[in-house]
């Protein structure tokens, strides 16, 4: 398959674009800086992801698109003075530019992560997490709402992945993915993430779905 990641060298995006590479598609990956990202089976484009021209061009001829947008500036500032790199809404404008080329080039499967304790799984968020939703990361938790809204409206072939914290820890054990909103623990490596963004380009049956992804110690424990 042809599939374009947006958002590609974050650290989501990245591990996402290296699952589809071994799973044998054909990907290109956008994002500000992302054309040293080329290579066997990969092409790098430079793009911002509002910007509905750029967008458009790229989806053309696809087969699937997955969305790992997000801000990877410092919270705290983020949240005293705003991003300075990225625009404040980029999560919604980005998919909203997405939706809206694949809708015109008649691509069908759209992978979005956003969050958990997004939508239903907010219920089960642990109470320090609620105030960090409420207060350090309130703008950026609203446009991820509007995000999910987004995606379940656009009539699309889609998949939301909502990641529990993301850590960078090298685990090769696949993650733990529910659509009940079940957790195993509240920490998830960004590569077990991005193999199943990767998985869910493939698999209609998670079509329509809502998955919460975490890292389940015990597979781990017994992997080791």
């Amino acid at each position: 398959m042809r599939v374009l990641v947006v958002g590609a060298t974050g650290g989501s995006g990245r591990a996402a674009v290296t699952a589809l590479v071994r799973a044998g598609h054909e990907v290109t990956a956008m994002s500000r800086h992302a054309a040293a990202m080329t290579g066997p089976r990969v092409r790098g484009v430079d793009g911002d992801a509002t910007d509905t021209a750029t967008v458009d061009a790229l989806v053309a001829g696809q087969d699937a698109v997955v969305v790992t947008l997000g801000i990877s500036e410092d919270p705290l500032a983020v949240r005293l003075r705003g991003p300075r790199r990225t625009a404040p809404d980029v999560r919604s404008r980005g998919t909203a530019a997405v939706v809206d080329a694949m809708r015109r080039h008649g691509v069908r499967r759209l992978v979005v992560q956003t969050s958990y304790g997004v939508g239903s799984s907010a219920s089960r968020l642990p109470v320090l997490m609620r105030v960090l939703f409420a207060v350090l990361l309130a703008p950026q938790i609203a446009d991820t709402r509007r995000q999910a809204r987004l995606v379940h409206a656009s009539g699309l072939d889609w998949v939301e992945v909502q990641p529990v914290n993301l850590t960078d820890d090298d685990v090769a054990v696949p993650a733990l993915v529910a659509d009940d909103d079940r957790t195993a623990s509240m920490k998830v490596a960004r590569r077990q993430v991005g193999q199943v963004l990767a998985d869910a380009v493939e698999r209609d049956d998670l079509v329509g779905r809502v998955l919460a992804v975490s890292h389940d110690p015990r597979v781990r424990a017994a992997a080791g």
